[in-house]
């Protein structure tokens, strides 16, 4: 299990203008933090910080032990790779390929030993999210079907921490519930520390804590 703590973080552009300022946070293992803030706010900046994906970044973002703005880029490819799952606001689907074979894609960069295991899981994850597999190329898709793969697959290798940035907006509101208590119950039973960027008030009702930003501040 691996819990986060935010030190001074701060985020600038090539200006020099603060996008992002977070004094401090605390989120325990298996514990589900909310993001809310008005578009512009900060929320997907926020994610990307703690990514390590966020040009710019200083602080500290640790998870765990793991400080990953200490980190050289490989090693944070690494750490993303191995214990993060990754919700994104435009899927990053592979147009080409199946549902099974974006929930799966991970497995291109994992050892041979570990690709059978994930694609029965990714499958797995799509009968429960009720997505075929394997019938047609995402290209097809619908942006609700879309959302669901990109769910399948940040879920697939059992990360230990899930960040997702507006999970439920192209979903509509019952299966926008299912994927919230998806992703609890992974907290819950699991021990995973989520993190969602979100417009919802349903969604946010739900999580343990929300953070506010305004303007890229705290908002207390």
């Amino acid at each position: 299990m691996v819990g986060l703590e935010v030190e001074d973080l701060q985020v600038r552009a090539r200006s020099g203008r603060v996008l992002l300022a977070v004094p401090s946070l605390s989120v325990p293992a298996g514990r589900a933090l909310g993001v809310r803030g008005a578009s512009g706010a900060g929320k997907s900046t926020f994610l990307f910080a703690l990514m390590g994906l966020a040009d710019g970044a200083e602080g500290r973002v640790r998870w765990g032990e793991t400080d990953v703005l200490s980190l050289s880029d490989a090693a944070r490819a690494e750490f993303r790779r191995t214990r993060m799952g990754m919700i994104f606001q435009d899927f990053l689907l592979f147009d080409e390929l199946s549902a099974g074979g974006n929930a799966a894609i991970r497995g291109l960069f994992s050892p041979k030993a570990e690709r059978a295991g994930l694609a029965e899981a990714a499958a797995g994850l799509l009968t429960r999210l009720d997505v075929a597999a394997e019938a047609r190329t995402v290209a097809t898709f619908s942006g609700g079907e879309r959302q669901r793969v990109a769910v399948a697959r940040a879920l697939a290798h059992d990360p230990a921490i899930v960040l997702a940035d507006e999970p439920t907006a192209s979903l509509h509101r019952e299966a926008g519930e299912a994927l919230t208590d998806a992703l609890l119950t992974r907290a819950r039973e699991a021990g995973t520390t989520v993190v969602v960027a979100s417009h919802d008030p349903q969604v946010l009702e739900r999580m343990d804590e929300v953070l506010t930003l305004e303007h890229g501040q705290v908002s207390v």
